[in-house]
């Protein structure tokens, strides 16, 4: 059950962001292999964010997912995330952090 959370500093104000929920769902669906009702997309605009000494339009990203990630799934989902935000949103992939986390790759807990 991926979970694709973006906070960005661009207004949505006016814009319709249902292409851009319907394009990432789809893409992160198959490249992690799980159902597409099973992804969740949180978007959040209009966030104070200054990256590389301004306020150009940025956006920092996370992906949590139960297992399905692997080195090349990172890859993947980082450049198909980043060429989506500057296709709807003309966020350039320079601008643009992602944490790609794998909830299954955590070690699992002493029994002490």
């Amino acid at each position: 059950m991926p979970c694709l959370y973006i906070t960005t500093n661009v207004n949505f104000d006016g814009v319709n962001t249902d292409p851009f929920y319907s394009e990432v769902t789809k893409a992160i669906a198959s490249i992690v292999g799980r159902p597409q009702n099973l992804v969740m997309v949180v978007l959040k605009g209009s966030v104070e964010i200054v990256f590389g000494g301004n306020k150009d339009a940025a956006a920092y990203g996370e992906i949590v997912s139960m297992g399905g990630i692997t080195k090349q799934v990172k890859r993947d989902l980082i450049a198909t995330v980043g060429s989506l935000l500057h296709t709807h949103f003309s966020i350039h992939p320079s601008r643009f952090i992602f944490k790609v986390f794998d909830i299954n790759s955590l070690p699992l807990p002493s029994k002490l």
